[in-house]
C-alpha cells in the first residue's frame, strides 16, 4: 500500500491567505487533493500543516491521525516531507507526494500514476505534460532513508536527480500537474484557463 502525503505547511505569503482553503471545484485546494487520493492502493494519508495549522485543521475537519504538524515549517518543503515520513507505518510501499499549490489534478491521473508505479518497478513515477514533469510524484520506500537524510537547503530534488535512471515518466494531457498556484495572478490564469 501507498501513503498519500499532502504538503500544506507554508505561509502562503504571496497568495495572501492559506492556499489549502482556496475554493476549487466546489471544494478547496486541500479538499480536492484529499478526494483524489481516495484510492484503493492508498492505505494511509498524512496532511502536513505548519503555518495556519489550526485554522486549516478546523476548517477542513481533518481527523487527528491524518495530521502531521511541522513545527519547523519555515525550514522549507523538505522539512515537511521528512516530518510526514517519520509518521508512516512500517511496510509502506512508497508515497504519493502532493503539493497543495498543485491542486488541479484528477483522480484518474492519480490512479494511472499508481498503476504505473506498481507495473514499472521504478523507484520514482511522475507525470509529464508536454515535456515538463509535474506533481504528484510517487517515490518508493527504498528512497525514504535518503530523503530523511537529505540537506534541507537542497530539498527532495537532490534525491530524485541522484536516481534519474529509476524515473518512470507518465505522459498526460492534464496541464494541472505542472501548474503551480502560488499567487492570485497564477490562480486567476489557471481558473480562467480551466473555465
Amino acid at each position: 500500500m501507498l501513503a498519500a502525503i499532502i504538503l500544506s505547511g507554508g505561509a502562503s505569503r504571496r497568495m495572501g491567505s492559506p492556499k489549502a482553503l482556496l475554493p476549487y471545484q466546489g471544494s478547496t485546494f486541500l479538499g480536492h487533493l484529499v478526494s483524489v487520493t481516495l484510492q484503493p492502493q492508498i492505505g494511509t494519508r498524512r496532511i502536513v500543516l505548519g503555518a495556519h495549522a489550526e485554522l486549516i485543521a478546523n476548517a477542513m475537519q481533518l481527523s487527528a491521525d491524518e495530521i502531521v504538524i511541522n513545527e519547523e515549517w519555515e525550514k522549507g518543503q523538505l522539512s515537511s516531507l521528512q516530518a510526514a515520513l517519520r509518521s508512516l507505518p512500517s511496510g509502506t510501499d512508497g508515497i504519493l507526494l502532493c503539493l497543495v499549490d498543485h491542486p488541479m489534478i484528477s483522480a484518474t491521473l492519480v490512479s494511472n500514476l499508481i498503476d504505473r508505479f506498481y507495473s514499472s518497478g521504478k523507484s520514482i513515477v511522475r507525470p509529464c505534460y508536454e515535456g515538463r514533469h509535474g506533481h504528484p510524484v510517487i517515490i518508493s520506500s527504498s528512497l525514504f532513508e535518503e530523503l530523511l537524510n537529505a540537506p534541507l537547503e537542497t530539498g527532495a530534488r537532490t534525491v530524485v536527480r541522484a536516481h534519474a535512471g529509476e524515473i518512470e515518466e507518465l505522459s498526460t494531457d492534464e496541464e494541472g500537474c505542472v501548474l503551480n498556484i502560488n499567487d492570485p495572478e497564477a490562480l486567476h490564469r489557471a481558473t480562467h484557463r480551466a473555465g
